[in-house]
């Protein structure tokens, strides 16, 4: 359900629950006994972070899971047969049959995901206001260009963030790629 409601509706529905007076969040934790006082996770740097990052795990997980159990559905039955004969228990079956398996579809789901953080700028902007604490590289960006009127500059850092990108998808494949021995 994370996965199919819109980013901007998701962060919106979490900046409300990390209210610092009427959220959920505070009121759970201090029933708890966790915290003392309400504290305002998306007002201070330090806990802004945390925040985000949370939403953001908290939104792409399906994603991630959809991509992991297609990858399982499509992994044949009598490898696993096989070790059973063979006399491997679940665990030794897991790591020694399945996860090795697995590595090309993890690798994908893992490119995938990293490089949708490494763009993430709508959970920021929301949960945040677009403070400059917690700013995402594609939220500079947008200051620069729209709000500081830099044009040249925010054009720069978008096409540094794409540069980095495309730097780290083909480091990961090439890295990928020795790794699995193709």
């Amino acid at each position: 359900m994370p996965w199919a409601i819109p980013t901007v509706v998701s962060a919106k529905m979490w900046a409300w629950m990390f209210n610092d007076i009427y959220g959920v969040v505070n009121a759970v934790l201090q029933s708890l006994g966790l915290i003392s006082e309400p504290m305002a996770w998306t007002a201070e740097p330090g806990l802004a972070f945390g925040a985000v990052v949370a939403v953001d795990v908290w939104k792409t997980t399906p994603f991630m899971t959809l991509l992991i159990l297609a990858a399982l559905q499509m992994l044949p039955g009598d490898v696993y047969e096989a070790a059973r004969i063979d006399g491997a228990g679940p665990i030794r079956a897991f790591f020694q049959v399945t996860l090795p398996m697995l590595k090309g579809p993890l690798m994908v789901a893992i490119i995938f995901r990293i490089l949708d953080a490494l763009r993430v700028f709508d959970v920021f902007f929301v949960l945040t206001g677009g403070g400059t604490e917690t700013m995402p590289m594609a939220g500079y960006a947008r200051q620069r260009m729209f709000e500081y009127q830099e044009i040249g500059v925010g054009s720069a850092a978008a096409s540094l963030l794409f540069a980095i990108i495309a730097l780290f998808t083909a480091v990961y494949m090439v890295v990928g790629r020795v790794k699995l021995g193709d």
